[in-house]
Parts: structure tokens; C-alpha cells; sequence
């Protein structure tokens, strides 16, 4: 049985029925994956489906934001091996497959299976095939596709090596992935050039935290300029301040964030704002805290430079990025601030009306 979906929600009897196929684990990691797609539509919570079915929450997750990504390889077309062997295997490598474009996740879902590729080792290629394609040519040498993108990947990893060994390694890993005569003799030279190109370090993020009440301004509403009607004061919604940034939601799609006035803010022309997780941002430490964050980016700036992170258009989707090279469009503007939250170690402190400074 496969559960479509973009199915209706289920009746109480289908969902008994996708409940007990889950317990069982009947199917493919695609019917699993659509069955834990129809009973959040039939609005049951993640930790609802983990109790009632096993699968945990971090794998309910991962096998749907999967299927997803083998419903577009699909519609894009890959080969009938290809199809196979992800309809009955590969969830966790075509998860790491969800930051391409849909024509670039085809492509390169064949070339994990030609090569057997594991999830750990297409993690850690899908970063410098994304970035291959943010060049608006081609290295000298080196063609289209995942495999010429992974090859040149190895051939700049060699270069930066002055250990032998090292570049031996890196040298055979771009051999092993190249497609063209091109590209591989393009690699051979280094077995007889040893000149070392160290790398070029990712700059840091502009990361700020708050730190004092002061740099905590609350935002407000205005009804307007008097004289104003009752029903004019009745208009204005409620502005509900939400942790950790003052989130102001109102009716219909606007909201508001209180950010401190710094100059960086001050100077932009058109600031927006963007929550996510810290660790989700590009080129964090693996140990980055897990904290909501907001990203203040300028979408009147729209020229790349090498030391500023962008927001970028991928395939209708919001991205972060950060490229050394220029990039070659879809740019919607510079991120000028990364904002953490303040640290509040007592938060009843702010509200006690009998704290006075010394």
C-alpha cells in the first residue's frame, strides 16, 4: 500500500489501518514516510505518531523531508536503477539531497547510486556540488555534472596540501570521481606540480547578542493621528510580544520585530527579518547552540561580495549562502546581522517593580 501525499485526511478507519502498517513496518521507507504524512493531516502530533507507531520524531522527519525530495527526483526523471534503489533503500542520503535544486538532486541521486555512495559521504559532497553551481563557468578543465563538481572539489582540496600523503588521498578521490579525459588530466598534473594554494577561510558570521534591557526595545502599534474614532482604536490588534525577539503578530501576514537600533540596521535601506535555528545557519561548528535566531538581511543589496553571506532564490526557496566566487543570480539581498537572543538568567527580575539601582 503507498499512502499518497496529497491524499484527503484520513477517515478514523484508514488511520487505525496506516497506524497498524507503521507498528509493523510494511511497505518501503516511502509508504512509512506517506503514512506519517496522512496522520499529521489527520492531526496527530510527532510525539502522537512515535508513541502510537515507534518511529521517532528525528526519523519521522527525515524519511518525509526524503520522500519528498525522491517525489522530485521523479518528477524530474532519474534511471530506472536509480528509481530501485531508492524505493527500497538510501532515505538518510536523499535527505542530505533537500538543499539542491530539483534538477541538480536527479542528477545527483544517480551518481550517489553509480557510486554507492553512502549518507556520510553525501553529506559531505552535496555542500561543494551546491557551490559548483553557483559558478557562472566551469573551472578551466572541468565539465558539467556532479562528478566533474566532486573532482574539482578533490583537485582544490589537493592543492591546499603540502603533506604528500595527504595530496596522494585527495589526488586518487578526484580521480575516482571525474568524468571527463579533461578533468583527470587535469588532476594528474598535480602528481607533478606541488605547488600549494592555501585556502581562502569562510568569513565569520556577523553574530551579536544582546546583552542589557536597554538594547530591548518593545514594539508597539499606532492607531493613528487624532482625532480618531473608537472603532479606529477597536481596528488595531493586540501586539503580543513573543520570546525571544519581541515577535509582534498581528491579523493578516504582517508581524514585527523590536531589533536595536545599531548603526548597521540604521544604514540598510530595506531591512527584513528571518528566524531560524543557529545551527542551521551556513558554515557553523557542529557544537553551535541550538537557539532560535533572527537573520537581518538587506533585499535593497544585491551586489556579492566575497566577505558577505546572501539570501538566495533556490528553486522558489529562501537560502543562506556564502560563495567565494560570484554568484550568478537568484541573490534577494545581504545578510547584515545575525541576532542571538539576550541571556536572561532571571526573567521574574525585569518585572519586580522594587528593583532599584544603587
Amino acid at each position: 500500500m503507498v499512502f499518497s501525499g496529497s491524499a484527503p485526511v484520513p477517515d478514523a478507519e484508514a488511520v487505525q489501518d496506516i497506524l497498524l502498517r507503521l507498528r509493523r513496518k510494511q511497505g518501503t521507507w516511502v509508504d512509512w514516510a506517506q503514512g506519517c504524512q496522512a496522520l499529521q493531516r489527520a492531526k496527530f502530533t510527532p510525539q502522537q505518531i512515535f508513541e502510537e507507531t515507534g518511529f521517532e520524531p528525528i526519523h519521522q522527519n527525515q524519511i518525509m523531508v526524503a520522500e519528498q525530495v525522491y517525489q522530485s527526483i521523479l518528477k524530474v526523471g532519474v534511471t530506472e536503477a536509480t528509481q530501485a534503489h531508492f524505493t527500497e533503500r538510501g532515505s538518510d542520503a536523499l535527505y542530505e539531497l533537500r538543499i539542491l535544486s530539483q534538477t541538480d538532486r536527479a542528477s545527483v541521486a544517480d551518481f550517489v547510486r553509480r557510486h554507492g555512495l553512502d549518507s556520510e559521504e553525501v553529506r559531505d559532497l552535496v555542500k561543494p556540488i551546491k557551490e559548483y553551481s553557483y559558478r557562472k563557468e566551469n573551472p578551466p578543465g572541468f565539465g558539467d555534472g556532479p562528478g566533474e563538481a566532486v573532482a574539482f572539489h578533490f583537485w582544490k582540496l589537493a592543492r591546499q596540501k603540502d603533506d604528500l600523503q595527504d595530496r596522494s588521498r585527495l589526488i586518487a578521490q578526484g580521480l575516482r570521481f571525474a568524468e571527463s579525459a579533461e578533468s583527470r588530466q587535469q588532476i594528474e598534473r598535480l602528481l607533478t606540480d606541488f605547488t600549494v594554494v592555501k585556502a581562502r577561510t569562510a568569513p565569520r558570521l556577523p553574530l551579536y547578542r544582546i546583552e542589557s534591557e536597554s538594547e530591548l526595545p518593545r514594539v508597539i502599534p499606532v492607531v493613528g493621528q487624532l482625532p480618531l474614532s473608537v472603532d479606529d482604536l477597536k481596528a488595531v490588534p493586540v501586539a503580543l510580544p513573543e520570546d525571544p525577539f519581541g515577535l509582534v503578530s498581528a491579523t493578516g501576514p504582517s508581524a514585527w520585530a523590536a531589533v536595536p537600533g545599531w548603526q548597521v540596521i540604521f544604514r540598510a535601506e530595506d531591512p527584513v527579518g528571518l528566524l531560524t535555528q543557529a545551527n542551521q545557519l551556513p558554515n557553523m561548528p557542529a557544537d553551535a547552540p541550538n537557539e532560535m535566531v533572527l537573520v537581518v538581511v538587506d533585499r535593497a543589496d544585491r551586489t556579492w561580495h566575497e566577505d558577505s553571506y546572501f539570501l538566495t532564490d533556490e528553486d522558489s526557496q529562501l537560502g543562506l549562502v556564502w560563495s567565494e566566487t560570484p554568484l550568478e543570480g537568484g541573490i534577494l539581498g545581504r545578510v547584515i546581522l545575525v541576532l542571538r537572543p539576550k541571556r536572561i538568567l532571571d526573567e521574574d527580575y525585569n518585572r519586580e517593580l522594587w528593583q532599584l539601582e544603587e
